[in-house]
């Protein structure tokens, strides 16, 4: 049976892998050239410096040819022994995937539940540092934005914390869906380790990860004792001086960084991160119109990345997505763990425009309709109303 063309373009509103703007895809369609010649190295260079700018730091960023998850294995091998404990704060699905990586790697993360309606528990980071007297805690490992929930980690009041327990733990963050979405400052707030990937805020296909490291870090990495090789930052960083890579590298997607960094650069970061604070907020405002509610319960902890909304008690937000996705070609994301088939999430990060989001907002309120999940009518018209009044 012949399945029918569905006309116009796929609507990619998952929270990552986002969309690829042309630019991307047509620096990823390149001939491959000499990952060990004198045009790579060049370009190698002029990368590793210009990422810099995209996590707010002066220090070195790695770039792994692997997903965000080998990017978290990365940040635990390089700087922790086995049996070390790490605190871990469970705001989402995200965050416990991360836990159970360290499971997996013999530390010992101690974990700080939430209720998956806000970010990291602050209060209770703090209590931890301050009870651990003997300074067990090796690290403390945030999610910076946590896709699974649409809430966004203030990383600023966690280092404050730390820094008032006068506790030496390394802090650790995921920044897999805020990086070059939402303000982040590597340095300034004190992260030692910052773990990145390609396909979210940075407009890549999936494929490339990053560990952004501070001093400290490099430090702790000299006497860590986990089994490391891929993933060791020591040839990384040679390698790096010159603009290679210690092993074969992703050639053709490090094109595609090459010029989305330019095109981060071009905007400026302060309007891109503007721009993702003003989609959030007309998409919260369609949300409340509809009578829906926000997964995120703290109005602090908005992420400017997506938005997750629950749909009513009775009513299924996969068959509404695979409704969505029938008719208007529409993929959203879908709930994972305790919010499986309760929540749909919008993604509104990466290369993203006012038309795009309107797009996005009609699409679901015709999908809330078809499928009969009660709402109110007018959600795209408030957001349509905010975004001119705010252009």
């Amino acid at each position: 049976m012949t399945q029918t063309r569905a006309a116009g373009r796929h609507f990619l509103q998952i929270p990552g892998p986002t969309n690829v703007p042309d630019r991307v895809l047509r620096a990823i369609d390149n001939p491959t050239i000499d990952h060990r010649g004198p045009e790579f190295g060049r370009m190698g260079l002029e990368l590793l410096a210009n990422l810099k700018a995209i996590f707010q730091t002066s220090g070195p960023v790695m770039i792994y040819p692997a997903s965000g998850t080998g990017a978290w294995e990365a940040a635990l091998t390089n700087t922790l022994s086995p049996g070390d404990t790490v605190l871990m704060c469970q705001t989402g699905w995200f965050a416990t995937l991360w836990k159970e990586m360290a499971e997996r790697l013999q530390l010992n993360p101690v974990l700080i539940a939430t209720d998956w309606r806000r970010g990291a528990d602050v209060p209770a980071i703090s209590a931890a540092l301050l009870d651990d007297k003997a300074h067990r805690i090796k690290a403390v490992c945030v999610v910076h934005n946590e896709t699974s929930t649409g809430c966004t980690s203030r990383i600023d009041e966690v280092h404050a914390v730390i820094e008032a327990a006068k506790h030496p733990a390394l802090l650790m963050v995921d920044t897999i869906s805020s990086l070059a979405s939402i303000d982040y400052r590597h340095d300034e707030w004190g992260v030692d380790v910052t773990v990145a990937g390609s396909q979210k805020g940075l407009m890549l296909p999936p494929g490339l990860s990053f560990n952004a490291i501070s001093e400290r870090a490099l430090t702790a990495s000299k006497t860590a004792k986990l089994p490391r090789s891929y993933w060791d930052w020591r040839p990384m960083l040679e390698a790096n001086k010159t603009g290679y890579f210690p092993y074969t590298p992703g050639t053709n997607l490090l094109f595609g960084l090459h010029e989305a960094v330019k095109m981060l650069r071009e905007e400026g970061l302060p309007n891109v991160f503007a721009r993702h604070d003003r989609h959030a907020e007309a998409t919260r405002r369609a949300v409340r119109t509809w009578g829906l509610d926000i997964q995120c319960a703290e109005p602090r902890h908005y992420s400017s990345s997506l938005t997750a909304v629950r749909v009513p008690d009775g009513h299924s937000a996969d068959a509404l997505r695979a409704t969505i996705l029938e008719k208007y070609n529409m993929s959203l994301g879908n709930g994972l763990g305790i919010l499986k088939d309760r929540v749909f999430r919008i993604g509104h990060l990466g290369d993203f425009g006012d038309l795009q989001l309107v797009g996005t907002l009609g699409g679901v309120e015709m999908g809330l309709r078809v499928a009969g999940v009660p709402h109110n009518a007018g959600g795209v018209q408030a957001a349509v109303d905010y975004l001119a009044g705010n252009a």
